[in-house]
């Protein structure tokens, strides 16, 4: 029998951490590739930050075109300078959720504060919970609890600059 997967990308945690550590951008048609291998995904959000770029909306397309269902917070910029787009709290219902209904979540973010949905999907529905992030900018705490650590590396790299 095919395992059920639920797919969840936190897609700012993921451009902004691919981009310190590695100079390059995620490959998402090979991540989505790479965890299809793992099931059948039957459930995939990617959660963004919308600025109403014209880039920006094209990478959206794109990423519907390949099977994900996009959910979009406008970006916010505070008198203070400082921005606010955070789709923590909507990744962790949707993710809850959605595992009593698959065998496994995957999540694709390095932040810490998922630690405790990890080990609470994990009990609560005995689902596995599988994580992928860059390997040096990803918290020990959502690897400790993660069933299984993917770390991103050059398989799921894309145009890389040369330093």
């Amino acid at each position: 029998m095919t395992a059920k997967i639920a797919l969840f990308v936190d897609v700012q945690n993921i451009y902004y951490t691919v981009r310190q550590a590695y100079q390059a951008q995620f490959n998402y048609t090979a991540f989505w590739n790479e965890v299809s291998q793992k099931g059948e995904i039957v459930t995939a959000y990617a959660y963004a930050i919308d600025r109403g770029d014209p880039k920006q909306r094209s990478f959206q397309n794109f990423l519907k075109q390949l099977g994900f269902e996009v959910k979009l917070k406008p970006y916010i910029q505070r008198s203070d300078g400082s921005a606010k787009g955070d789709w923590d709290v909507g990744i962790a219902l949707d993710a809850f959720e959605a595992a009593s209904d698959v065998d496994t979540v995957v999540l694709a973010s390095g932040d810490g504060d998922f630690d405790l949905l990890a080990l609470r999907v994990k009990k609560r529905f005995n689902t596995r919970f599988e994580v992928y992030g860059v390997p040096s900018l990803t918290a020990t705490s959502i690897i400790d609890a993660a069933s299984q650590f993917n770390p991103i590396y050059e398989p799921l790299l894309m145009n890389r600059q040369s330093s």
